[in-house]
């Protein structure tokens, strides 16, 4: 299994708690891309511009992401958003803190 395969199980374990279904399965993370040296960037789309959930449901791709092994970096781009910038701004401190207590 590639490591593309094994972020794309892991984010099949990150449900949207307003369906219960997963968020690959609601087509919410598009652009996934993984080079050969760890590093991951990948596009959030929530299910609403006003999703009372993105955050949640952002940071736990995230982790779900920094935790398969192999990854060294992860870049989460959000779209279709209203709070986007500063979601993403959110995320960029997390991964921050996941990095310096690694």
């Amino acid at each position: 299994m590639t490591l593309k395969q094994d972020i794309e199980d892991a984010l099949k374990g990150v449900a949207d708690p307003g369906t219960n279904l997963d968020i690959m399965r609601m087509k919410l993370v598009r652009d996934l891309v993984v080079d050969r040296d760890g590093r991951v960037c990948l596009t959030f789309h929530p299910s609403s511009p006003v999703c009372p959930m993105a955050f949640k449901l952002a940071y736990d791709i995230q982790r779900a992401v920094q935790e398969t092994e192999g990854v060294k970096e992860v870049e989460v781009k959000v779209a279709g958003y209203n709070r986007a910038d500063e979601l993403m701004e959110v995320l960029k401190q997390a991964s921050t803190h996941h990095q310096e207590t690694d």
